[in-house]
């Protein structure tokens, strides 16, 4: 099989191809033949060595990569032999074994899937299912007027797919509108340009970039407007105070804390997003690498130059 190592914290040259004997799958588990690895912002704060939130570090070495689908080509003990050859997806957990032809997982923690679109499937297991999570907090209603600052994103772009949906109105921004030449949206605005968000009137602001973006964002809500923040790939998320929310009359939440704390409630999500996949509700869109080029896709994600959601092919 091939893999990505890394064994030391740093830029994206730390992330090393190898190759290594094929996984054996252990009691109640299959082995998947990778198809499709999801690749997230995060994992390069991981690789660097920063932690985002409350969760640790991984330990070194290790396989980056959360989230993969393919097809499962062998199975361990208690495992009912009709799993092979079906094509599924799972989440594997914090920097778990993603980038690589072969993962191993726990037969209760996949989903099967009806078609092998792997790619996509890869970005509904868990960019869609922290979609839906935000638009449950949001609770979007066809008189909307929805800012995404984070529109050319994978998970902004599942966000402005569901608020037309709704009914809502969108408000797309990045950083660059070329960025947003393919992403449907009422109107698209270049965050990196000032006073970008003069003149906007959103009612609801669903903000991943946190930072002075976010900052100028929140400004631009009008009375009663709602503000759910679920990132910052600025580094810092956006800043508000008592004032803010009182002169203004805002609701605000944040994302996190109400999906890890609830049992059971991620996978009710990761079901409820491959469906509206498979419903035709949600078009995911998706950038390839192929899985030998991980340091090159970490390069672009950091530079931003990637559009929709990066995925790696082994």
């Amino acid at each position: 099989m091939h893999l990505i190592r890394q064994y030391e914290f740093g830029g994206p040259e730390t992330l090393v191809v190898e190759t290594a004997d094929d996984l054996t799958p252990g009691e109640g588990q299959v082995r998947i033949a990778v198809s499709a690895a999801g690749v997230h912002l995060i994992d390069t704060y991981i690789r660097r060595g920063e932690r985002m939130g409350a969760l640790p570090l991984p330990e070194l070495p290790m396989t980056p990569g959360r989230e993969v689908a393919g097809t499962v080509d062998a199975v361990g003990p208690g495992v009912p032999a009709e799993w092979i050859g079906a094509p599924v997806v799972v989440h594997l957990g914090q920097a778990n074994g993603g980038y690589a032809s072969q993962a191993v997982a726990n037969v209760a923690d996949l989903f099967r899937l009806s078609h092998d679109r792997f790619d996509e499937a890869v970005v509904m297991v868990g960019t869609g299912r922290t979609a839906l999570g935000v638009l449950e907090v949001a609770d979007l209603t066809a008189g909307d007027v929805v800012l995404v600052t984070s529109a050319a994103g994978g998970l902004g772009i599942l966000l402005g797919q569901a608020a037309h949906h709704a009914g809502a109105s969108v408000i797309a921004a990045a950083g660059g509108v070329h960025k947003l030449a393919n992403i449907d949206a009422e109107v698209k605005v270049d965050y990196r340009e000032p006073g970008w968000a003069s003149g906007l009137e959103p009612t609801v602001v669903l903000d991943g970039v946190g930072g002075a973006v976010g900052r100028e964002a929140l400004e631009a809500l009008g009375v009663g407007g709602r503000l759910v923040i679920f990132g910052w790939s600025s580094g810092t998320p956006t800043e508000f105070t008592n004032t803010d929310v009182l002169r203004k009359g805002l609701s605000i939440a944040a994302l996190g804390p109400r999906l890890i704390h609830r049992p059971g409630k991620l996978r009710e999500l990761a079901e409820q997003s491959l469906a509206e996949h498979a419903a035709g509700r949600f078009a995911p869109v998706t950038q390839h690498f192929p899985l030998a080029e991980a340091a090159a896709c970490h390069r672009a994600i950091e530079m931003r130059a990637t559009v929709g959601k990066t995925v790696l092919i082994p």
